[in-house]
């Protein structure tokens, strides 16, 4: 079973030739046309849902044709900006962004090295939550219970996913559950998506992800998933103390563009903020 994420791009037009091949060139996390695009944005992937609404919003607002954005780990992007493109497969994609978002220590780097302009901050998250299979089949509790059974446990990539693999890590530590001792499932490139089909599929038993994210899955699959929070409620998540809250921000490249100061304003508007905040996320 493939989860199907559906439409997450704000082209206006509706001419489209569709052409699909999950095994060889299926690319959900880049949006729109790099080429005729008014403004381009590289950005982390984890805020995907809530990005989609404001780059909706912000076509709407100002009367845009199209923006086209990445969700994906930023270390490639980063590795793009600094060189002639990102690959994809037989695709050289060479766009420039107008605009970066990811977390500060990303950001910073490439602040001191004047490609980017000072990042200003964009959301934080509520810590990090257990994602399990409907009905919760395994009747996971805490993290302690990933321990004391024989359970399955979907982890982003330590190596290209870098930032979520130690909040996550650090997480399941912080809260009595030492991922050594754990039968740990790694993904590969972009947990986003791969952790939710790992649940799915019942190749693992749970799946360790930012809140926001599994509010996505049990909105967008009902049917599927649940929420075991780790300090709060499912409705009103507030991490215990160890459970890892995480940021990102956002900067201009160059000089952004015709439209990357206007929509650094809009994305720290209350508009956004409401667009983040339903997500699952704390603007600012």
């Amino acid at each position: 079973m493939q989860l199907d994420w559906g439409r997450e791009y704000c082209i206006t037009g509706t001419a489209e030739t569709a052409w699909k091949h999950s095994e060889t060139n299926i690319a959900l996390d880049f949006h729109g046309d790099p080429i005729t695009a008014e403004l381009s944005i590289f950005s982390d992937g984890n805020h995907h849902m809530a990005l989609l609404g404001a780059v909706q919003g912000f076509c709407a607002q100002y009367q845009l044709q199209d923006i086209f954005y990445t969700s994906t780990p930023p270390g490639p992007l980063v590795s793009a900006l600094r060189g002639e493109g990102l690959r994809l497969g037989n695709l050289l994609l060479s766009r420039r962004p107008h605009v970066f978002i990811s977390p500060e220590f990303v950001l910073n780097p490439l602040y001191q090295e004047g490609i980017v302009s000072e990042p200003r901050p964009l959301f934080s998250s509520r810590g990090n939550v257990l994602l399990v299979a409907k009905g919760n089949p395994c009747r996971i509790s805490s993290v302690v219970d990933l321990a004391q059974r024989d359970i399955k446990v979907f982890l982003s990539n330590p190596v290209t996913e870098k930032a979520s693999y130690l909040g996550y890590s650090d997480t399941l530590r912080n809260l009595g559950a030492d991922p050594e001792s754990l039968q740990i499932v790694y993904g590969e490139h972009i947990h986003h998506r791969e952790a939710p089909q790992a649940v799915a599929d019942r190749r693992v038993d749970c799946a360790v992800v930012y809140y926001h994210l599994a509010l996505r899955y049990v909105r967008l699959f009902p049917e599927y998933f649940e929420i075991i929070p780790l300090g709060g409620t499912v409705d009103a998540p507030l991490p215990e103390k160890g459970n890892v809250v995480t940021s990102s921000a956002l900067s201009l490249v160059g000089d952004g563009g015709p439209w990357g100061a206007v929509f650094l304003d809009y994305m720290r508007s209350r508009e956004v903020a409401e667009i983040y905040h339903h997500h699952g996320m704390l603007s600012g």
